[in-house]
């Protein structure tokens, strides 16, 4: 349970006309502490201090929120991506590897806004709804996560191609299905790891490092 200095405490960060980025911000620490289930518009108004009414100012509903946090979670990800491969004091092979690892320890480090990014929360199909009015904001806030998800997994296939180019992954697949089977890899080593089958660092390392050796070895 939070305590009310907690409270204050956050409301504290909140500057006026920053409430939008604070609610995110917020919001994503509530779901790493207590889950997707324990996240309310009314608890986070109350943890930030402001009136639920702002908090509906910025977002819809849960599920506008949800998709707000998930898509500011492509967003890091993507950056730090984007650093990994443009840096250059590292080698080609260094990069890989980097981004291979980096990418496991993102998932596992933030789990909870990792399995939103993935999960079906926001990816199952829409169903039927008679509530037009709610299936159609549902529709709007999954079309915004779409419109940030998709380029950045477009950053990935981008990454797979220059490698692809520098020989040191197989030309003869196609780029996008490269992509989407190294992606499938490191996801799956992830959830391993989130799902508590594997905990040893060690071992996530190495499983790590034989999917870099395995993935290069296959251009040879």
């Amino acid at each position: 349970m939070k305590t009310k200095e907690n409270n204050k405490n956050t409301a504290s960060t909140y500057h006026h006309g920053d409430l939008h980025s604070c609610l995110i911000t917020t919001a994503t620490t509530m779901i790493s502490e207590e889950g997707i289930e324990a996240l309310s518009l009314r608890k986070l108004a109350l943890r930030i201090g402001v009136s639920r009414t702002a908090a509906y100012h910025h977002f819809k509903d849960k599920n506008d929120l949800l998709s707000a946090i998930a898509a500011q979670g492509f967003v890091s990800w993507q950056a730090q991506a984007e650093r990994l491969f443009t840096d250059k004091k590292s080698s080609e092979r260094e990069k890989f590897q980097n981004f291979v690892h980096h990418y496991v320890r993102f998932a596992t480090q933030n789990a909870a806004i990792y399995q939103l990014m993935f999960g079906n929360t926001l990816w199952k199909k829409e169903e039927n709804n008679s509530e037009t009015a709610k299936q159609s904001s549902q529709s709007q806030s999954s079309q915004n996560l779409k419109d940030v998800a998709y380029p950045s997994f477009q950053y990935q296939v981008k990454m797979i191609k220059a490698w692809q180019h520098k020989g040191m992954l197989p030309s003869t697949e196609p780029s996008l299905r490269l992509a989407q089977v190294t992606w499938a890899t490191l996801h799956g080593i992830a959830q391993l790891v989130i799902d508590g089958i594997y905990a040893d660092a060690s071992q996530i390392d190495e499983m790590c490092q034989c999917a870099v050796n395995l993935l290069l070895a296959s251009s040879k």
